[in-house]
């Protein structure tokens, strides 16, 4: 991607004027950034996928008692009916089982992959919506079909009504108010708060990022670290031939303190570890995927039939790279050289043309060859 083109998709912005002017700074409200941009799902096709035990979906309601939520899976007869106000459905990660929304969030990656989460398609009833909220990352609203009223304002007082099912704001102060139809897209920053009433019936696409927590960060990378301990730390034992004899048994020797801190330090400090494992829990796939093996048979990683097609990650797989490592679905590979090469460019196209793979190396081939089988990777041609 070339982030020096002006794009309509960021209003005739470059990404990478975006990303300086806008990204976790302020909204930008984009008229048209897909002209003639119609739902890549019908509501039939989210309703199904709202059914499933292995899609993330919710039914919001608003009622005279107040707001209703519901977790999937979502039978149809779960739904209001379609000509009931103010309900909406939210089926999270639809990327992960579409290709026409997965390519859509793909239009995305000027932002690292590292950052980039899913698509959320929210489908609402006249007067439906969540309520006024904040969230705390990064979201481009895209208007797939019908239209939706939305109020924005920074808003400094962040206290939630108490007893409701949902994070909603008590004291919402809008300051301004877009109406988006088909194609417009708002971007909002962490923490601007918004409310989004449906116009009618309508569908919103919500591409979100990732932004984990500091604290959730560490307790990740501390479990992930404690897996390794003994061997990045060593098995050198608690020796103390200067202890001295001590009327006070039950203190703990300062020593022994040293000691621990600086077994954990041994641990903290090895960047090659921490990087490591911090790759290989970004590129973990969602909790609820689950590829398919397949078994190529009759044909050798290097041979013929390799070398007249590309090969495609398949949506589900999540790929990065740092300097050292390839990083692929949970997974790390050290790599260097002319295979690292091949597999940044994987991981940054997510695609391998037959071209590219008549020169790599025999074992760049058969790791390509064990992802294929494992449902990872397929050939072009799928």
């Amino acid at each position: 991607m070339d982030t020096t083109l002006a794009t309509p998709l960021l209003g005739g912005l470059t990404p990478e004027q975006f990303m300086r002017r806008h990204w976790q700074k302020k909204p930008l409200l984009v008229r048209q950034a897909m002209a003639g941009f119609a739902p890549l799902l019908d509501r039939a096709a989210l309703f199904a996928l709202a059914e499933r035990d292995d899609v993330e979906s919710r039914l919001l309601q608003r009622g005279e008692q107040g707001w209703k939520l519901r977790h999937g899976p979502l039978p149809r007869r779960a739904l209001p009916p379609l000509k009931a106000p103010n309900w909406t459905l939210l089926v999270q990660g639809v990327d992960l089982h579409d290709e026409a929304v997965h390519r859509l969030m793909q239009r995305f990656r000027f932002v690292p992959d590292a950052r980039l989460d899913d698509v959320m398609i929210s489908w609402a009833s006249d007067g439906g919506g969540v309520g006024p909220h904040f969230d705390s990352y990064d979201v481009f609203l895209l208007q797939a079909y019908g239209q939706r009223r939305w109020r924005i304002g920074r808003q400094k007082d962040k206290t939630l009504v108490e007893g409701l099912p949902l994070r909603i704001l008590a004291h919402f102060e809008p300051e301004e108010e877009f109406v988006l139809d088909p194609g417009d897209m708002l971007y909002l920053p962490p923490g601007w708060a918004h409310d989004g009433i449906a116009v009618g019936e309508c569908m919103t696409y919500s591409i979100g990022f990732r932004q984990p927590k500091r604290g959730e960060l560490a307790r990740e990378l501390l479990e992930r670290l404690a897996e390794d301990a003994e061997e990045v730390a060593g098995e050198t034992p608690y020796r103390d031939p200067k202890q001295s004899a001590v009327a006070t048994p039950a203190a703990i020797p300062a020593p022994m303190f040293d000691f621990a801190r600086d077994a954990l330090q041994a641990v903290l400090d090895d960047p090659e570890e921490l990087a490591c494992l911090l790759g290989e829990y970004l590129s973990e796939p969602k909790p609820q995927v689950c590829f398919e093996p397949r078994a190529h048979e009759g044909q050798q990683p290097d041979g013929p039939a390799a070398a007249r097609r590309g090969v495609v990650l398949d949506r589900r797989s999540r790929m990065l790279y740092d300097e050292r490592r390839i990083y692929i679905n949970g997974e790390s590979y050290l790599a260097a050289g002319r295979d690292a090469r091949l597999m940044q460019r994987l991981a940054d196209e997510r695609r391998l043309d037959a071209a590219t793979l008549r020169r790599a190396s025999r074992a760049a081939l058969e790791l390509l060859a064990l992802w294929k089988e494992a449902g990872w990777l397929h050939d072009e041609f799928e």
